[in-house]
């Protein structure tokens, strides 16, 4: 029972530490250690509300969560009452259901993806002035990269290419290609699945936007390695003003937010405020406790 109690407790501090988190100011000075406690703390609510419900429909085995399905398996729960099966159903489906819709989203985005290279295939082209980069001839300013298994494709537009020196469209093809390498496509998906799962609630929404706000300063950090942060911080307040389209589906822009995110990422880049070592220190541990914590209370008999 104390188990099942703390599990429950988890998970509804998780509710409050996203919360916070996504209201929180200090992760844009460690964008990459604040991606991993979002992912940890994603990680954590889910095992800890489908290990609450599976402790309260296996109490009557008296053996904890993973000790009491052997239990369950062997009198084919012939011992649940009827909110003993509720939980266990209620377990059984959101298990089934962040699956199923984190498959959905995968398709989805495959699709959109393996739609959008074959149009790319037939109206861009390259360009010496951006090497290894396909070019699309239109005037609006535009700039992302189609992120993939085998190969990704960084595109710019001819509109860009017009409105950013040299130096500045070095930058935003290297921010692009930092999204590529460290696959923030993968980061962003398990938070879009759960966003299809909980559509009503503005907290998710809010998860996302705080995680992609994450992922675009972390590829500013690697877009900026041996080259001045001046060029990519022009390079954005240029497309701001420019007002660029969203990205295509399935692929990750240089600018994904609006002005406000604009001017915090511009600013970090002009006045960065490194993390004190204690601080980074304390941030980089709680990731594995929160990420571990639940697994091990409900590997523990109690």
């Amino acid at each position: 029972m104390t188990g099942t109690a703390l599990l429950a407790l988890i998970s509804l501090g998780t509710v409050g530490g996203a919360h916070m988190l996504s209201r929180a100011r200090w992760t844009w000075r460690m964008p990459r250690t604040g991606i991993a406690l979002w992912q940890a703390l994603g990680l954590c609510w889910g095992i800890a509300t489908i290990g609450a419900l599976l402790g309260l429909a296996l109490l009557p085995y008296q053996s904890g969560v993973l000790g009491g399905l052997p239990g369950l398996y062997a009198d084919q729960a012939a011992r649940l009452g009827a909110l003993e099966f509720a939980a266990l159903l209620g377990a059984v489906g959101l298990t089934c259901i962040l699956l199923v819709m984190l498959v959905y989203a995968l398709v989805q985005v495959v699709r959109a993806r393996r739609r959008h290279r074959a149009v790319l295939a037939l109206v861009s082209r390259k360009d010496s002035a951006v090497p290894g980069t396909l070019v699309l001839d239109h005037p609006g300013a535009a700039a992302y990269c189609v992120p993939g298994v085998r190969s990704s494709k960084v595109v710019v537009s001819a509109g860009t290419l017009e409105l950013l020196d040299r130096d500045e469209l070095a930058a935003v093809v290297a921010h692009e290609r930092a999204h590529a390498r460290e696959r923030h496509d993968l980061v962003l998906l398990p938070f879009a699945s759960l966003r299809h799962v909980f559509p009503q609630f503005r907290l998710v929404t809010r998860c996302l936007d705080a995680v992609e706000l994450l992922i675009e300063m972390a590829a500013d950090d690697r877009a900026r390695t041996g080259r001045s942060s001046r060029d990519l911080a022009t390079a954005l307040l240029r497309f701001a003003a420019a007002r660029p389209a969203a990205a295509p589906s399935g692929t990750l822009g240089v600018v994904a937010h609006g002005n406000v995110s604009v001017m915090a990422r511009v600013n970090r880049l002009l006045e960065p405020e490194p993390m004190s070592r204690p601080a980074r220190v304390a941030a980089m541990a709680a990731v594995p406790v929160i990420a571990v914590l639940p697994l091990l209370l409900m590997v523990m008999p109690h």
